[in-house]
């Protein structure tokens, strides 16, 4: 009843027209990325149509999926438009009608999650399930068992991460068009409204500075009870990195004007976040501003876990769930009933969202994905400054580019044949391997195991999968 004006009759890129032939808000996203190279045109109308009116709610939100528009997916549009942008046309050709468009869609759509999902008015927000499933000890889209909410440290992440797409956007449209210029003020304070209350709200906000992680916690009675789960939720705040440019910046005088009045107003934020670092002239980073949620100790803390091969690191990618909670689970006693959460590399045990589906162990290419694009920008800034073990312990010592390499490597390494003439994604046996007419036709799996790389789910997921394509165009070109 909510979604009467609702009319889907359009050509819509679906994950897979065999076993899930319906759209989801952020799978058409990531599904953009690798058609901007192909069909710039499709791209575009594909960014648009879920903001269109026959789509978009009157309140702002975007629909779901087709078996509920009414829940949420990870807010991941603003970036998709952005990328698309950037993506069909060089810079000064590229369409800002486009760009504009969205921009002013978005705007309703940001709105909507501030008003419905930040439950305390604190800029710590909550969301639901948010795409990944079962993920959590509890299903995360429905009303909690024990009562209260969740503060999600994935919610809060995406929504800086909402806030810095919205900022780029905002830079691009107000070249030429000062009236943009407030808007970039109004995301770059939201942005770090929403980081200072993600370090530090009630003391230490989402973040433990004991496991040196974000997580989840369960607000109830007026308590903030962390959830220990040390999953790719705690990750996500890596992905709301920013690099600002004094060049751009220089050019928006109202802008400047205000940023310089922010910083000298509130330079306490500095001890909790990345807050607008800058470094000078004679450096890597020259001209450069970096923005992000946590600091450089604190980003540094977190890649020893993604980069630790007993943690995230698997041969294949970045697990969805840490390899520690294999011997080490996560338990929860709710009214005397023992619930876990515990690392499975392969299909799902659980019978959440049908138990199709798994993001407690395996490896998915949109968050990847994501994570490689952070990776780049935080090199941008520190360059070879900031070096890490990856693997960690193996004294091999890599720039953040190198280790986004590292990363695309091992996600291509899921398709090519290897030593024994396999492709891991099709070690479900030699019926693939050998025949002659289905060898060399890969499958674009759901989700992967993340011990064997075996595909798993949607045996013909042709969309966020498809994100390979990049992928394998990038480390093309560094060769």
């Amino acid at each position: 009843a909510d979604w009467e004006h609702l009319f889907n009759r359009d050509i819509i890129s679906m994950p897979d027209k065999w076993e899930y032939p319906w759209y989801a808000a952020w799978d058409s996203a990531f599904h953009m990325i690798p058609f901007a190279s192909l069909d710039p045109y499709f791209a575009k109308e594909q960014a648009l149509l879920f903001l269109r009116e026959w789509y978009m709610h009157p309140s702002g939100q975007i629909p779901a999926y087709e078996w509920n528009f009414s829940d949420v997916n990870p807010p991941v549009h603003a970036w998709a438009c952005w990328r698309v942008y950037q993506m069909t046309g060089e810079p000064g050709q590229r369409d800002r009608n486009f760009l504009a468009r969205t921009f002013q869609k978005l705007l309703l759509n940001f709105t909507w999650w501030v008003n419905r999902k930040d439950i305390r008015g604190k800029h710590v927000f909550t969301g639901g399930f948010l795409g990944l499933d079962n993920i959590g000890i509890f299903d995360r889209s429905k009303p909690l068992p024990t009562g209260g909410h969740l503060e999600q440290a994935d919610g809060t992440a995406w929504m800086a991460y909402y806030c810095s797409s919205m900022l780029s956007i905002a830079f691009e449209l107000a070249d030429g068009n000062p009236a943009y210029e407030d808007m970039a003020s109004k995301f770059f304070e939201h942005y770090v409204a929403i980081a200072e209350a993600m370090n530090s709200l009630d003391g230490t906000g989402l973040w433990d500075e004991e496991d040196g992680f974000y997580y989840d916690h369960l607000h109830l009675n007026g308590m903030s009870i962390p959830l220990k789960i040390r999953s790719i939720v705690g990750l996500i705040p890596l992905l709301t990195v920013d690099v600002l440019y004094d060049r751009v910046i220089d050019q928006l005088p109202g802008f400047r004007k205000r940023m310089n009045w922010f910083l000298g107003y509130r330079p306490d934020i500095a001890e909790s976040m990345t807050y607008m670092d800058s470094s000078d002239e004679q450096s890597h980073a020259g001209g450069m501003r970096l923005l992000a949620i946590p600091t450089r100790e604190r980003l540094e803390r977190l890649l020893r876990y993604m980069l630790d091969e007993n943690e995230f690191l698997s041969p294949f990618g970045i697990r969805s769930l840490s390899k520690y909670h294999q011997d080490h689970p996560f338990e929860y006693n709710l009214n005397g009933e023992r619930l876990h959460v515990a690392y499975l590399p392969g299909e799902s045990d659980s019978g959440l969202f049908g138990g199709n589906s798994n993001w407690r162990g395996p490896i998915w290419f949109p968050l990847n994905y994501l994570i490689i694009e952070a990776l780049e920008r935080y090199h941008e800034f520190y360059g070879d400054s900031l070096r890490v073990e990856c693997p960690a312990r193996s004294g091999n010592y890599l720039n953040l580019q190198q280790v986004a390499d590292e990363i695309r490597t091992r996600l291509v390494r899921l398709f090519l044949v290897d030593e024994d003439g396999d492709r891991p994604c099709y070690a479900r046996g030699h019926r693939f391997i050998n025949d002659p007419y289905w060898k060399d036709l890969v499958l674009f799996y759901e989700y992967f195991h993340a011990e064997t790389g075996r595909g798993l789910g949607a045996s013909h997921q042709t969309g966020w999968t498809a994100l390979i394509a990049p992928i394998l165009t990038t480390l093309a070109a560094r060769r």
